[in-house]
């Protein structure tokens, strides 16, 4: 089989789609034998997800390399902490990738960040992977895969920066040049940073964006671009951004798809957004009113 990167992103997708619905071997919740454990463990389930989300690439990689397409052209292997999470140990150039977030749909929101600079995906040889996962009975049992996508990593980044691109309003600033040090000091990261001036500097700002020419409408990571956005983060004052890049936040399609389909999902007789809510917003005696009925839990 003669193989480029195009193609084994390809079979890992498809292979990732096959996983829906399989539980995974990684830690397992026991039934909670009383009523006050069950309504303890509806609030807490969640603070589960690091740890399984790291667990669950650990099994990703195991998986995709049992897929009988990968044998003899290469393995794939888990990185800890470099990006992209998971590489296609092979021959083939660029490495292919995968960035896995796992997301657990009981919670507000998709809380991974995205910011990895547009740069890194010119090759376009990594995939941002989406895992939604639940405990086979949504708070007790073993962490079941209820969804997956996976979406070429230039596009969210690209959604990412125009999404959040608004000069003087809002900047999205490109990392700076780091290539000669050490692999610990290097950055990758973009960031979004909000004004902050009075209103007769905003004023002042945005005609300077006006004077900069049409050049600025559309988001660049060309350097001389980046360049004007620098004289403006400069000029001005601006406050880092600590909420940028939130994933449920970039206004992706396919992302907005995947959360739409997840949330619809049919688990136990709701919709997995009707269980969000429930969980959220139920008094203790309506949620253990639940409970009883589905679970059996008195």
């Amino acid at each position: 089989m003669t193989a480029d990167t195009q193609k084994i992103l390809e079979i890992g997708r498809k292979g990732l789609d096959e996983l829906s619905g399989h539980q995974f071997d990684l830690i397992t919740i026991e039934k909670p034998d009383s009523a006050d454990l069950a309504l303890s463990l509806t609030k807490i389930i969640s603070k589960l997800s690091p740890l399984v989300g790291n667990l669950i690439e650990h099994k990703v990689c195991s998986y995709l390399n049992t897929l009988p397409e990968f044998k003899g052209i290469g393995t794939w292997k888990r990185q800890d902490p470099d990006f992209p999470d998971a590489i296609f140990e092979s021959a083939i150039r660029p490495i292919p990738g995968f960035e896995i977030k796992a997301w657990f749909p009981l919670a507000t929101e998709i809380t991974a960040r995205f910011k990895e600079s547009q740069k890194y995906f010119i090759e376009e040889n990594t995939d941002l992977v989406l895992l939604a996962w639940l405990p086979e009975h949504l708070f007790y049992g073993a962490p079941t895969l209820i969804d997956a996508i996976s979406i070429p990593a230039s596009q969210v980044a690209k959604s990412r920066d125009d999404h959040y691109y608004n000069p003087p309003d809002y900047l999205v600033v490109e990392p700076e040049n780091t290539e000669d040090r050490t692999r610990n000091l290097q950055q990758s990261c973009v960031n979004g940073h909000r004004f902050q001036g009075t209103d007769e500097e905003l004023i002042v700002a945005r005609q300077e964006v006006v004077d900069m020419g049409g050049r600025y409408e559309y988001y660049s990571i060309d350097f001389d671009f980046q360049e004007g956005l620098q004289g403006l983060l400069s000029s001005y004052r601006y406050r880092l951004d600590t909420n940028f890049a939130k994933i449920d936040r970039i206004d992706n399609p396919d992302i907005e798809s995947f959360k739409e389909r997840v949330l619809s999902t049919i688990i136990h007789g709701k919709k997995i957004s009707e269980w969000a809510r429930i969980f959220s917003r139920a008094t203790d005696e309506e949620l253990l009113a639940v409970l009883d009925e589905e679970f059996g839990i008195r």
